[in-house]
């Protein structure tokens, strides 16, 4: 990683022991829901799956794939799949998961910003999902090594939580609007559980930065992306916010102020 300042670093690094601890018990969770996975073989929402259609015979790197069961679930779509994470224990498990279901694909525990020092090939596809971006200091960085790891006309795809979301501290009940919009600052959080085992005895330590949608669009652009969607949505595929129904296949706040949802999809020249 190329910003070597020791406070980014020991951030990292808790939050890398954070999500290592946090593997087993989100597998066994109903959020993952591992039996319904292994049955169905797709773990993928609407959004990723109309954005980038028939991926058959594609090559694609999936940022931050956890456990990979997205990873997993590109695979079995047809696509030659690269799964990346900086927890060993995910990627573990990963590995486990592969072998179990016989859908190959592949697997690499690293710092998502050290990507291209640890895989030699380019892809047609680079992807990355919901709750990612907040872990990354810097997207600058982050979006130059996308913009290396892709083939000449190649397409990075991200669908991630709205930053608007991210301005309240979830911590208090109810949640309260706590954070500026381009908050610059890391924030740290401690708390028990984790937003796929809430029960559970998780001793979760975060450290997280907000990015504003114009961070991370100039950041794609900078690196030589060029933009060709960019939406905001209300619903979310996931009720990971408080006071969410569920109409249809997706979860909306109550009053619906803002969006939950963003995504963007840019190639390469």
């Amino acid at each position: 990683m190329k910003d070597q300042n020791p406070d980014v670093l020991k951030a990292i690094e808790i939050n890398r022991q954070t999500w290592n601890d946090r593997t087993n018990a989100h597998y066994s969770s109903g959020f993952y829901d591992s039996s319904a996975f292994a049955k169905a073989k797709n773990s993928l929402n609407s959004y990723e799956i109309n954005a980038l259609g028939n991926v058959t015979g594609k090559s694609v790197l999936h940022l931050q794939c956890h456990f990979g069961q997205d990873s997993l679930s590109w695979a079995h779509k047809g696509a030659t799949v690269t799964g990346v994470d900086f927890s060993e224990t995910a990627i573990n498990k990963a590995r486990e998961l592969s072998a179990e279901l016989k859908i190959p694909a592949k697997f690499v525990s690293c710092n998502v910003f050290d990507t291209a020092s640890h895989i030699d090939k380019k892809f047609d596809i680079v992807f990355t999902s919901y709750g990612v971006i907040g872990w990354l200091p810097d997207l600058k960085p982050w979006a130059q090594m996308i913009a290396t790891m892709l083939k000449p006309g190649g397409t990075f795809y991200m669908v991630e939580f709205h930053p608007i979301a991210w301005m309240f501290d979830y911590l208090e009940k109810p949640a309260v609007m706590k954070y500026p919009y381009s908050n610059k600052e890391v924030i740290y959080e401690e708390y028990s559980g984790s937003y796929a085992s809430t029960e559970s005895d998780l001793n979760s330590k975060e450290y997280t930065w907000n990015h504003p949608l114009s961070e991370v669009i100039q950041s794609l652009i900078d690196a030589g992306l060029t933009i060709e969607l960019f939406a905001e949505h209300d619903g979310s595929p996931y009720n990971v916010f408080p006071e969410m129904t569920k109409k249809g296949d997706l979860y909306y706040l109550e009053n619906q102020l803002y969006p939950t949802i963003f995504e963007i999809k840019a190639t390469r020249s």
